[in-house]
């Protein structure tokens, strides 16, 4: 895939395209004010999403956009401010026939097409499609995030891809809970790297996007075994990464997080080579050595770092980091205080 760069006014470039499914950002942060509507224009209106922009009159304009361009899916999620965002004829015109389900995270937005129009509220989502003219307005600074898949993949999943466009889907909606998660997560290069990978993931992403929307009786079994389990595995993982440090954690209250049965994650976590437990631990010593090594965890005692990452004993903690390691926790900080950088 080619890479095209756009040139910004403080010699900075920025990426419309990337070679090897890199995650894209751009902020208007880091232009003139006078610079950011017609480079938001040019970069992500013309180049990426294909829409004209009209900021409201009264506010300074602001955006933050990431985006990344995956085999059968483009991600975009971003924050603007007030602001009327069109697909009009012109861009109509150039035959793009992807689909792409809007999600409005955050602040309150409507978006238009045809005799149909949509209030969405924060969390709530609709289909839209690239052949039709389109007005999405947000009224407030807000985020929202942006799933765009080829027609001709999800129409092989849903049955009727022009009744189910503009369709109000509610943040209640359980496919919807799911497929937010498992997308935010692929806009994080480290979290999905491996190119195999990549393309399992894109597929959990078409099965949910199909359930959100209705999917046809043949695939909504299937997409409940690949795609609802992925996400609900990702969502699990994602938890325990965010509250690891709680000594009271247990698969109980992780399954109680995502209205899961323990036993059913327990079971997500089997097919996944591993278990909840294993997982836990793995986390609590990654983050237990990455403290180690911070210079401004240095004076703290091996027992106080052992505490704050979720153990609760530290005989367990020193034989468990040895086993993972092949250190023990007091060498891996004396190797990095030697380290040239770390003075």
């Amino acid at each position: 895939m080619p890479t095209r760069s756009v040139a910004v006014p403080n010699g900075k470039t920025c990426m419309t395209e990337a070679t090897d499914f890199a995650t894209i950002r751009f902020s208007t942060d880091d232009l003139p004010e006078e610079d950011r509507v017609p480079m938001w224009r040019e970069h992500y209106g013309c180049t990426v999403l294909g829409v004209e922009i009209e900021p409201a009159e009264d506010a300074l304009f602001q955006s933050s956009i990431v985006s990344r361009h995956l085999p059968g899916l483009n991600l975009v999620s971003g924050k603007m401010s007030a602001a009327r965002v069109k697909r009009t004829r012109k861009f109509v015109a150039d035959g793009n026939d992807d689909v792409a389900l809007l999600v409005n995270c955050t602040g309150a937005a409507a978006i238009a097409a045809g005799e149909r129009e949509v209030v969405l509220r924060e969390r709530d989502a609709v289909l839209i499609r690239s052949d039709q003219v389109i007005t999405f307005d947000r009224f407030v600074s807000g985020r929202s995030s942006l799933l765009r898949v080829p027609r001709s993949i999800l129409s092989q999943l849903v049955s009727d891809i022009d009744e189910v466009s503009m369709r109000h889907i509610t943040r209640k909606t359980d496919a919807l809970k799911l497929l937010t998660g498992y997308a935010a997560t692929l806009l994080d290069d480290n979290a999905v790297a491996a190119t195999a990978l990549l393309h399992l993931a894109v597929s959990h992403i078409h099965d949910l996007v199909a359930l959100a929307l209705g999917a046809t009786r043949d695939h909504a079994g299937a997409a409940q075994d690949r795609g609802v389990r992925a996400a609900r595995l990702i969502a699990a993982k994602t938890y325990i990464m965010q509250q690891s440090g709680r000594r009271d954690l247990s698969v109980g209250a992780v399954a109680a997080e995502l209205g899961v049965s323990a036993r059913y994650l327990q079971m997500l976590f089997e097919v996944d080579g591993t278990t909840f437990s294993a997982f836990l631990l793995n986390r609590r010593l990654v983050h237990a050595h990455r403290m180690l090594c911070a210079p401004r965890s240095r004076r703290r005692p091996v027992s106080t770092i052992a505490y704050d990452v979720g153990f609760g004993d530290l005989s367990y903690f020193n034989r468990s980091f040895r086993t993972f390691y092949g250190l023990t926790p007091r060498d891996v900080r004396e190797a990095a205080a030697n380290e040239p950088d770390n003075p």
